[in-house]
């Protein structure tokens, strides 16, 4: 059977994101077959068990090894506390699944129902920035992926290595092991299965993010179509129904909004001192160490692995405020289109009819952190300007 050109268009918006979530269980289940939920849980837990044995819980005692070495320390954070956000990650999709998977059906239904050229046209626009944001994380986790396993293979180390952070041969993360690694196969098996652990980290770490950006592209290419019907009322032969229609839809965004900032303003909250932990001590370790003692403590391909390190943090905490930022422009935009209509010209009847709309836009819409702030552009470059703040003071102390 044929399928519609709405569907063909859902899968590819979904596809890229649905194939790095449903690799480690964590894409909702789509259907009632038993079978395909039992399989889903089990890459579930074989994935949760490999994060959270194989790197997490070594990678955290080797910190406690080299603590009081501020670059062992801040070098073993840098895998360490993005490990700990992935173990967060992979508990809030998994508990919220129930709650995630009526938005999925959501956005089949927008591209799957009949609609104009034009509201299909901002569909596709929003569609083209989802599809390339998570090609960027895509290529960005199988980038990071392939060299923190190939550059040791060929000698290039991208940390320290003492007797401290590897008891026997470097691995490519920071990690201790109460076994002997040392030997072979010991090290080969451990090395093969921190690989295995990494992909599942990348897919849960990357994955989540921009299943987060899809959920809110999506939202805001809906409010702007409505945007457009609202402008565009007057032409309609039946205002009431219109009017009505528009009324609906804009009441199932608006609670569409609310069930995607009660799934992630928890994790929001948890990337936002997650962001500013790491970007103060990589900040302040590369300007330490680089720039005020100019010690050679670490060479020119550590270096560019943190720098690196911190564009990567960086942009994703860039593409959490931007996505926010378009979903609070665009429900503005409703307001000022309700606003700006001639309700004037309209019996008393319909005017108070569109004071739904009046009310119901009167809000902007957020996602936020932790239900505290809202994640906007402003927040980023105030994040940004907290955190320098921070790395002056520490390299004040340290001088």
């Amino acid at each position: 059977m044929k399928r519609s050109s709405g569907h063909n268009d859902f899968e590819r918006v979904v596809s890229i994101n649905r194939l790095m979530l449903r690799i480690i269980g964590l894409w909702p289940p789509d259907n009632q077959d038993t079978r395909q939920v039992m399989k889903s849980k089990l890459r579930l837990l074989c994935s949760f068990n490999m994060v959270f044995f194989v790197l997490t819980i070594p990678a955290l005692i080797s910190l406690i090894r080299v603590w009081g070495d501020m670059i062992l320390m801040i070098e073993n954070m840098q895998y360490s506390i993005p490990l700990l956000n992935t173990i967060f990650k992979f508990y809030i999709i998994w508990q919220k699944q129930t709650d995630l998977l009526p938005l999925i059906d959501m956005i089949k239904r927008d591209w799957v129902k009949p609609k104009a050229k034009e509201e299909r046209d901002v569909m596709l626009r929003r569609a083209r920035i989802t599809r390339a944001i998570a090609m960027y994380g895509l290529f960005a986790a199988a980038g990071t992926i392939i060299i923190t396993l190939g550059f040791p293979c060929f000698g290039l180390i991208l940390r320290q290595v003492t007797n401290l952070t590897d008891s026997g041969k470097p691995l490519p993360i920071p990690s201790y092991y109460l076994h002997d690694i040392s030997q072979s196969p010991q090290f080969e098996l451990t090395f093969l299965a921190q690989g295995f652990a990494l992909i599942a980290c990348g897919c849960s770490y990357t994955g989540t993010d921009h299943f987060l950006g899809l959920l809110v592209l999506h939202v805001c290419g809906q409010l702007e179509n409505l945007y457009l019907r609202l402008i565009h009322m007057g032409k309609y032969e039946n205002f009431d129904i219109a009017l009505k229609y528009n009324v609906q839809d804009h009441i199932r965004l608006i609670r569409s909004v609310e069930i995607i900032d009660h799934t992630f303003d928890s994790m929001l909250l948890v990337l936002v001192l997650y962001f500013g932990i790491l970007f103060c001590l990589q900040a302040f370790l590369i300007v330490d160490v680089s720039v005020v003692n100019q010690k050679d403590q670490l060479s020119l391909i550590q270096l560019v692995w943190f720098v690196s390190a911190i564009i990567y943090v960086s942009l994703h905490m860039f593409l959490y405020c931007a996505v926010g930022e378009i979903l609070m422009t665009q429900s503005e935009k409703i307001h000022q289109a309700t606003y700006e209509y001639s309700w004037y010209n309209k019996k008393p009847k319909v005017a108070k009819n569109l004071m739904l709309i009046m009310l119901c836009a009167n809000k902007p819409l957020h996602i936020t952190a932790g239900k505290t702030f809202p994640m906007t552009m402003s927040t980023f470059c105030n994040l940004l300007k907290t955190s320098a703040g921070y790395v002056s003071v520490l390299l004040t102390n340290q001088g």
